[in-house]
């Protein structure tokens, strides 16, 4: 099962996607963090990443579609993954699609977290005193909220049109209550959370 955890910057996309991928015994793969872990190991595809990303440049996405695609291939993806960071435009989920259809597979659900975009500046401007990221300003938060919905919005659309399940979710309130809506939902698409 190929599963994709989607919203906003600030939304808690990462918080989320390393609950929900525990409770449904899956890996969960961040892209950046994927990228950054094939670089460090000095991988093949890490040699190829890692001078665009010394220069500051995006990784083109059949490279970082090849590493999800090496990234499944590993033992403990055998039952799927849940995506964080990718896909973030159509031509990546279009990529994305393309190499799960080579392995007769696909996405089958994504989880939209949806967020006012009031809530995202508040948890954006507590996460920079709290973790000290640069982007994390009011007005870096306006800019990404740009990109996001110019660029990355689209993929839900994709996905939708597709026929994929789309767990719309409310990602406002506490962390765990927040699990527990993302959990139900997917129960009443008859996923099932690992009971050990």
């Amino acid at each position: 099962m190929i599963a994709l955890m989607f919203g906003p910057p600030g939304s808690g996309k990462g918080t989320q996607a390393s609950r929900v991928a525990v409770r449904l015994g899956i890996p969960h793969v961040a892209a950046g963090d994927m990228l950054r872990s094939e670089v460090a190991r000095d991988t093949a595809l890490g040699r190829e990443a890692k001078p665009i990303m010394d220069a500051g440049g995006l990784v083109p996405d059949d490279l970082v579609v090849r590493m999800i695609e090496s990234r499944l291939d590993q033992p403990d993806a055998a039952n799927g993954v849940l995506l964080d960071g990718f896909p973030r435009t159509v031509p990546q989920a279009l990529a994305l699609d393309a190499m799960l259809a080579a392995r007769n597979d696909r996405v089958a659900w994504v989880v939209s977290l949806e967020v006012p975009d009031d809530e995202l500046k508040t948890r954006i401007l507590k996460r920079a005193t709290t973790e000290g990221r640069s982007d994390d300003t009011a007005e870096g938060l306006a800019q990404r909220l740009i990109v996001y919905r110019q660029d990355t919005a689209p993929v839900l659309e994709h996905y939708r049109g597709a026929g994929t399940r789309i767990a719309a979710i409310n990602g406002v309130g506490d962390i765990d209550a927040i699990t527990e809506r993302i959990m139900q939902a997917l129960s009443h698409d008859g996923v099932a959370a690992r009971t050990a």
